[in-house]
């Protein structure tokens, strides 16, 4: 499910998981056995980037992640020295 922001995915996250089961990379079980991927439009933006190296590091760390977040992806993006 393609979410807008950060507070798209939170919500349906929790709503979704709520007797339910996490997995990895945005995806979950809803408490019926329904697969959902719940991602932030930022994240398909990072994967598409014209900068390679941008694209894998923002992989690397969605693949560490359960629920998506936004502010880790950014940081993992574009790292500081």
């Amino acid at each position: 499910m393609d979410c807008a922001d950060q507070n798209e995915v939170d919500r349906l996250w929790t709503r979704l998981t709520d007797g339910g089961q996490e997995s990895q990379c945005g995806w979950l079980k809803d408490r019926y056995g329904l697969s959902w991927q719940i991602i932030p439009r930022q994240l398909t933006e990072l994967l598409n980037d014209p900068d390679p190296a941008r694209a894998t590091r923002a992989t690397q760390a969605m693949l560490g992640m359960r629920k998506i977040d936004v502010h880790q992806l950014l940081q993992a993006a574009d790292p500081r020295p």
